[in-house]
């Protein structure tokens, strides 16, 4: 940055301050206008198979998918014909089954199938499935739990969706609550002044919350977009802020002008910060590759917050702090921290023993974190939580339950009698539900009542729900998806269509396992090509992506060792952002070690490197870890839980890799280094 530049802005401070902090004032409103989405089906690229049913199903057919289960309690089977029409009767709610919907309730239940009956009706109690729209689970589960009271119990998509949505803002308080103190604690400990860490606050929070405003340009933001990129903005990008001040700080040791002690900071810390936010957001860009557009949301919202925190530090935070460093001077604290002189070399004793056992297990890294077990959807709500214990209430009743929803060319009758005798034989197929199996292939639909011809037949097609007794994910529904979908596929070519839960995780599977090696390789890439240019350098771009992405490795293959199952999501994006947001610790570290290594032998330059910045990048990686971990602690979701738990485990990774693992290399290749690097000037011995 420019001295004439630096200048305009100080000159301008007063100005500056107030348009960012009404901007700030306007987003806030703004950012209440947002709607969020929690279904993760709206993500599916649009050729998905599912997404294309889904469409089909709402222009040929007035009924869904169920998509809850109710189960009553101590009822007779009048008694639960009445909570049917009752349930019906709930605006938004549709297709209300139960077991007249399968055999006539006139016969004695001791003379019908047993297995039939038993997947609706059971020592007294009744089971119901119904389907609640998108948008209304909120407002249709709470009237149901109304009717329902608290002895009987609900469970399924739509009440995950409903709990997550309730639990949102409870878990984003209390997250705030946690962190901000935490944060607050650490930039003390990182400075001398009682106030300074407020200035850091601001800057970055003011950059947040214009941020959070801006999607009001977007009309909506996903729920992983809403709990996770706050925050993921704040930790990558406080980094901004602490370089600025701190150099600010030591030009005032140099001038007792504030104004330009702050245009010389602004000058002298301006490659350092643009370096830092174009790995960031180059890395976050990749993100917005992904076919599955939770990804591209959550990198459109993190690539325009970290532009803005850059903006931010850059312009709101010199014009802030020169406005108010008087409060800095009155509020100045002894430093809190001990000198971290002589690690260097005690670091630098270890260096081969550190090379040789994170080369050793590099590759079991990288072959565990490819072989992870994985989760897709929203996953169950603990047992505490009222969601949690009904669904065990429900399963230890009747079991696991998840229907399949055939689309099939209407009009071949025979065809279709065929094809649900084949689909029944599978072992976790309990039942088919479909014209041919409530009325009959003998009696032509129109001499049917007409609601119940409009059930199962549209203009176009015929529709077969199938229920299974098996989870919503996981080899077996997924295998039964195949199945199903295969022998579909045998009788009407590529005309049949099929969806449901477990369909849409099957197509999330698909959709994101093509993304995952796309992703990585681009964010690679992209960082690597921003590394060379600031490097100027073929080698340390390598060393440095080695460095981060060993990190990256042995984290993600901690799940293998510990035999625990992840969500893809969050892996896909954490790969992704663990790399976009720790490799400025291999940044600073490097550019600094540069700079003594042009005065100085490679290991005297290397320990004092290593005394200098351990402090500066211990303070990152806390607060990045930090973020995460009670990212993890405090959400229910399994999507927002394991992205906090990666990025807090990550960035401690990170750190202990950039701290030992890091200055090996760079000693081991500073050879190498020195050739391959444009004017790299290093210091040589006479």
């Amino acid at each position: 940055m420019k001295i004439g530049i630096a200048a305009r802005i100080i000159k301008s401070r007063k100005a500056i301050v107030f348009v960012f902090v009404l901007l700030a004032v306007i987003a806030t409103v703004a950012q209440f206008f947002v709607s969020v989405n929690y279904n993760m089906v709206d993500y599916l690229p649009d050729e998905a198979q599912s997404t294309r049913a889904i469409e089909v199903m709402e222009d040929e057919f007035s009924g869904s998918v169920p998509n809850t289960r109710v189960m009553i309690e101590d009822v007779t089977v009048q008694e639960a014909l009445q909570y049917k029409e009752r349930l019906a009767a709930i605006e938004h709610v549709s297709d209300v089954m139960w077991l007249d919907d399968v055999m006539d309730l006139k016969t004695p239940l001791e003379m019908a199938n047993q297995e039939t009956v038993e997947d609706y009706y059971k020592d007294g109690k009744a089971l119901f499935s119904l389907s609640i729209p998108s948008g209304e689970e909120l407002a249709v589960t709470d009237e149901i739990y109304e009717l329902i009271g608290e002895e009987n119990a609900m469970a399924g998509e739509a009440v995950n969706t409903a709990t997550s949505q309730k639990m949102a803002g409870t878990e984003s308080f209390y997250a705030a609550a946690l962190l901000v103190p935490i944060i607050i604690l650490i930039l003390v400990l990182s400075t001398t002044s009682w106030i300074e860490p407020l200035f850091f606050l601001i800057a970055i929070g003011v950059s947040v919350l214009i941020n959070l405003g801006t999607n009001i340009f977007v009309g909506e933001v996903s729920f992983v977009t809403q709990s996770v990129a706050p925050i993921l903005q704040l930790a990558v990008s406080l980094d901004y802020a602490i370089f600025l001040l701190h150099s600010f700080q030591e030009y005032r040791k140099k001038t007792n002008n504030p104004e330009e002690a702050m245009q010389l900071a602004m000058k002298q810390s301006f490659p350092a910060i643009s370096a830092s936010a174009a790995t960031t957001f180059f890395g976050f860009m990749a993100l917005m590759l992904m076919n599955f557009e939770i990804g591209a949301d959550l990198g459109l919202s993190l690539v325009k917050g970290i532009l803005l925190s850059f903006i931010s530090v850059m312009v709101f935070l010199p014009a802030l702090t020169v406005c108010l460093y008087k409060w800095m001077d009155k509020t100045q604290h002894r430093n809190f921290v001990p000198s971290f002189k002589g690690l260097g070399a005690r670091v630098l004793k270890l260096r081969f023993p550190t090379l040789i056992i994170v080369l050793s297990i590099l590759i079991p890294s990288f072959l565990a974190q490819s072989n992870t077990e994985f989760t897709y959807g929203l996953g169950e709500q603990p047992e505490t939580t009222r969601a949690g214990a009904d669904l065990i209430a429900i399963e230890e009743a009747f079991g696991e339950s998840t229907p399949i929803v055939l689309l099939v060319p209407k009009g071949d009758v025979v065809k279709e009698a065929e094809l649900i005798e084949e689909v029944e034989e599978i072992a976790q197929v309990t039942n088919v539900i479909s014209y041919v199996t409530i009325v009959g292939s003998g009696i032509p639909s129109e001499y049917v009542d007409e609601s119940i011809a409009e059930e199962f037949y549209s203009d176009n097609y015929s529709r077969i729900i199938i229920n299974t007794n098996s989870a919503k994910e996981g080899d077996v529904p997924f295998a039964i998806v195949e199945r199903v979908q295969e022998i579909a596929t045998s009788y009407y070519g590529d005309e049949t269509l099929s969806l449901g839960e477990s369909v849409t995780l099957y197509d999330i599977k698909n959709t994101v396992q093509k993304d995952n090696t796309f992703v990585n390789v681009m964010t690679v890439a992209t960082i690597a090509l921003v590394l060379l240019i600031t490097f100027k350098s073929v080698t340390i771009p390598i060393v440095l992506l080695l460095t981060i992405q060993s990190a990256v490795w042995i984290n993600l293959s901690v799940p293998y060792f510990t035999d625990t199952s992840f969500d893809f999501v969050g892996y896909l994006i954490i790969s992704t952002v663990q790399l976009a947001a720790t490799v400025d610790y291999a940044i600073l570290f490097t550019e600094t070690y540069k700079e003594h290594r042009r005065k100085m032998p490679a290991m005297q330059a290397m320990r004092k490197t290593i005394d200098e910045k351990t402090f500066s990048i211990s303070i990152s990686a806390s607060i990045l870890s930090s973020i995460g971990f009670i990212l993890w602690i405090t959400s229910s979701n399994p999507i927002v839980g394991s992205i906090g738990l990666l990025l807090g485990r990550g960035a401690l990774l990170a750190f202990v890799m950039v701290l030992c693992f890091l200055p090996a290399l760079l000693l081991v290749l500073d050879k190498v280094i020195n050739k391959t690097t444009y004017k790299a000037n290093f210091y040589k011995e006479k």
